[in-house]
This record gives C-alpha cells, sequence and structure tokens, in this order.
C-alpha cells in the first residue's frame, strides 16, 4: 500500500507563492513516477506536473503540462520520501484543489490521471486577485 498526504495549502494573493508538499508512505520502493494534479470547481482533474520517483531528483526525470511550465516546479527529496510542487506567479485560475498521485507502472500517457493508481486526499490552494 502506498500512502499519500498532501499539505501545504492555503490562501495568497496573485502573484505570491506556495510551496506543496507530499508526504509518501508505505511501499515507496513499489513507486515508478509521482504527479501532481489538480482540480477547480465545476473542472475536470488536470496535470500539473511529474516527476520520476526513486531515480533521479536533479529535475532530468521531470514533466510538466502547459499550465505549469515557467511557474512551477516540482522536485523530489528521496531522503524524506517527499515530492515538492512550488508554485510561484500564482494566479486566480490557479485555484484548485491540488493532488499527489502515484504509479508503479511505466505510464504510457504520463500526464493522464488514469495511469495513477494511488491518491491523496488533496490540499486547497486559493488565489485573490
Amino acid at each position: 500500500e502506498v500512502i499519500l498526504a498532501e499539505s501545504g495549502g492555503g490562501s495568497v494573493q496573485a502573484g505570491g507563492s506556495l510551496r506543496l508538499s507530499c508526504a509518501v508512505a508505505g511501499d515507496t520502493y513499489s513507486i515508478n513516477h509521482i504527479a501532481w494534479f489538480r482540480q477547480a470547481p465545476g473542472h475536470q482533474r488536470e496535470a500539473v506536473a511529474v516527476a520520476c520517483y526513486g531515480g533521479y531528483t536533479d529535475g532530468r526525470c521531470t514533466y510538466y503540462a502547459d499550465l505549469a511550465k515557467g511557474r512551477f516546479t516540482i522536485a523530489h527529496d528521496k531522503a524524506e520520501n517527499t515530492v515538492f510542487l512550488q508554485l510561484n506567479s500564482l494566479k486566480p485560475e490557479d485555484t484548485a484543489v491540488y493532488y499527489c498521485a502515484a504509479t508503479s507502472g511505466v505510464p504510457n500517457r504520463i500526464l493522464w490521471e488514469g495511469e495513477y493508481n494511488h491518491w491523496g486526499q488533496g490540499t486547497q490552494v486559493t488565489v485573490s486577485s
């Protein structure tokens, strides 16, 4: 079993920053990729960023959705079994519940939520204008 626990959400003004954390516990050895998704009210859940887990931690194995490029950074602290999502230059449209997800497989569609079989409970991010 893989257990994911997000933290770090909150309320900020537009242009501000937040750092989200995803603590990973349980069968961490089985994880291949770990991702951040988000879901805004009335919208489908969408991918934000993905990182390989257990391998490179220097950013070489990371993937970003277009919405995240240039503003968000995913990072992995292997020793602490924690994955971070740094959110910079936040906009009101970034308001959503942000979820951490993990997969033990090698995803063909790395930004598709269907590839991920472990999910956290989410953390709320609210950006005001």
